[in-house]
């Protein structure tokens, strides 16, 4: 007995070091650069010069959040497929190719429907153009879904719990740094200050000034075509060999050599176990929703408000990304060490609340560098409450079913963003109707948004990981057994 369980030692893994930390870190690296696209750059061109109605402009694009329930489909199909020998790293590089690709579609699209609304109006063809740009970030969303959710999954397969919040640390601070790095080449290659030309009130379509629109299309397009190709790239380099050295799967899970055991319907059975996964499902629908519903209005916000032109606005990622990583680096070795998880997420929380606070203010100055120092003080509260609440993520799931996990996480991360996303430019519209003063209209999206982040605090006063872990692994021991007899 003594011998085969040294043997059995002998035979695990490796643990992950920090270089390889930092490696898997080029993937969320790569994400990041593609939220700065979408959510910054796209939303951005979107309604400010292409005049499309907020709600329209972010609706579509959060569509890619919309197919979201995929991903618990995506988590179990990687528990229980292997693609290319591995049970992670296939579905990675497809997805990652595939949402490369329709990005750069769905710019294409957007120009069309832009010069829709200004020749044609809300006509039949219009409304085409609308459901095309709609269905293509549906497409994004899948293909992104396939690729995150996995890696997520990864993240949980080659960690320990005392190694998993500096590997949060790490990989989501390289997110950050994809931000960073995105804002900036996006600042760099879209043209300079001959289309700042902003309104205090309304916009016009900048298809009214054909040689500033020839700039635009040809700055963006180049941008959509190089960044996506890169990510691909990344994605390709980050995971490279790192599942067959260092994942845990098949030595943690009772069922990872019997793939019939690993259906939808048993892993559902799994995760609906305990009363705590759907307390920490809400909890962080209404954390991600409080984080995110500043991404779609605070391009538009510092053009409106503060007069910054296209690549003024992009950069103000940059200094959101920049508090952000310095929260995210700092708490995964520093201070989840110390005072716990949980801990360190509720005092983040906080702090994000206070943050937006600052934010508000700034605007009634209109002093761009208020709002860049509240923006780096918003990214800092975020990193901490980030890196608290992804530690917990990746605590909160079953070795059997660690996908299916990571992927309903992931639904609730993503539909909170989704709805944050439209939410953010609806209340816009909706503050716009209300108030005269621009200001105020953004300052309702702001003042929501912290309200979203108190009601997280007091979610997460009642999760319980002890709770969890003990229903999780009655549920697998019942669930297995039962379909076994």
């Amino acid at each position: 007995m003594a011998k085969s369980s040294s043997s059995e030692r002998e035979q695990l893994p490796p643990k992950i070091n920090i270089l390889t930390m930092f490696r898997l870190g080029l993937f969320q690296m790569g994400l990041g650069m593609m939220s700065v696209l979408t959510l910054g750059v796209l939303n951005r061109i979107a309604i400010k010069e292409l005049a499309i109605p907020a709600t329209l402009a972010a609706g579509t694009i959060a569509m890619h959040q919309f197919v979201a329930p995929s991903r618990l489909w995506f988590g179990q199909m990687s528990d229980a497929k292997k693609m290319w020998s591995n049970h992670r790293t296939g579905y990675i590089w497809i997805g990652a190719a595939l949402f490369a690709i329709a990005a750069f579609l769905a710019v294409q699209v957007m120009w069309q429907l832009g010069s829709s609304i200004y020749n044609q109006g809300w006509s039949f063809v219009t409304y085409g153009w609308i459901a095309l740009l709609a269905g293509i970030f549906a497409l994004y969303g899948l293909a992104l879904s396939s690729s995150s959710t996995p890696f997520a999954a990864l993240l949980v397969d080659v960690s320990d719990e005392d190694n998993r919040s500096k590997l949060v640390g790490v990989v989501w601070s390289m997110l950050m740094v994809g931000i960073v790095i995105g804002a900036i080449i996006s600042s760099k290659l879209l043209p300079a200050a001959s289309t700042c030309q902003e309104s205090a009130v309304g916009t016009v379509s900048l298809y009214s000034q054909p040689a500033q629109l020839a700039i635009l299309q040809s700055s963006i397009n180049r941008l959509f075509f190089i960044l996506p190709g890169v990510v691909t790239g990344l994605a390709l380099l980050s995971t490279f060999g790192v599942e067959k050295k260092y994942s845990r799967y098949t030595s943690r899970s009772i069922v990872a050599d019997r793939e019939d055991q690993i259906t939808i319907s048993r892993a559902l059975k799994v995760l609906t176990a305990s009363r705590q996964t759907g307390l920490f499902f809400t909890f962080l629908l209404a954390m991600t929703l409080s984080l995110f519903m500043q991404e779609a209005v605070m391009e538009p916000y510092g053009g409106e408000v503060f007069g910054m032109c296209v690549a003024e606005t992009t950069r103000l990622n940059a200094f959101w990304g920049t508090g952000t990583l310095l929260g995210i680096g700092s708490t995964g070795f520093l201070i989840v060490p110390r005072i716990g998880k949980q801990k360190t997420t509720q005092i983040g929380c906080i702090l994000v609340a206070l943050s937006v606070g600052l934010v508000i203010a700034s605007g009634f100055t209109a002093n761009r560098q208020v709002l860049q120092g509240a923006l780096v003080l918003f990214g800092l509260a975020s990193g901490v409450t980030t890196t608290g609440a992804l530690s917990l993520m990746l605590d909160f799931t079953a070795a059997e079913t660690a996908g299916t996990f990571i992927g309903a996480w992931g639904l609730a991360q993503a539909l909170a963003r989704a709805t944050a996303t439209v939410s953010g430019g609806a209340i816009l519209d909706v503050g716009k109707q209300l108030f005269s003063a621009p200001v105020l209209a953004y300052g309702l999206v702001f003042t929501i948004q912290a309200l979203l982040m108190v009601l997280a605090i007091w979610l997460l006063s009642r999760v319980d990981i002890v709770e969890f872990r003990s229903n999780a692994k009655k549920a697998i021991a019942s669930v297995f057994e039962n379909e076994l007899d």
